[in-house]
């Protein structure tokens, strides 16, 4: 249990110094290369920021899970695990400060809205048929 909260401890403070040292920074082209959001097809993408280990987001997981099975051809779900070393510099690039946080990008992948915590399915839909996506 220590060490849990020591190493969300630890990962929070590094990413709040990487957010301080790169504030004002123009990161937009770096998200693009290097998640490459819609290189399958040209639709909607939810991005979802957290990790394996964070109840919250482990409550995410069989909705994410759902979403990609049901809506697969209308929008591209994507799990970003925050604690992979590959993933930091992603999820520092995107400003995130807390897990989960979901992102949903328009389909050419600008930021439409933001959410921190969990969502249920039903407000997910719901906030993409705000955005004219409707299932």
């Amino acid at each position: 249990m220590k060490k849990s909260i020591l190493s969300n401890l630890f990962f929070g403070i590094i990413l709040f110094l990487f957010v301080i040292v790169n504030c004002g920074k123009d990161t937009k082209e770096n998200k693009t290369n290097s998640l490459a959001v819609n290189s399958q097809k040209k639709l909607p993408t939810l991005l979802d920021f957290g990790a394996h280990n964070c109840i919250p987001c482990k409550k995410m997981m069989p909705i994410l899970e759902e979403l990609k099975k049901e809506y697969q051809r209308k929008i591209n779900v994507k799990f970003i695990d925050v604690w992979k070393p590959k993933n930091k510099k992603l999820a520092l690039s995107y400003g995130i400060r807390r897990i989960p946080t979901q992102i949903f990008l328009d389909a050419e992948g600008n930021e439409l809205w933001r959410h921190e915590g969990f969502i249920t399915k039903e407000d997910i839909l719901k906030k993409w048929k705000e955005f004219g996506i409707n299932f």
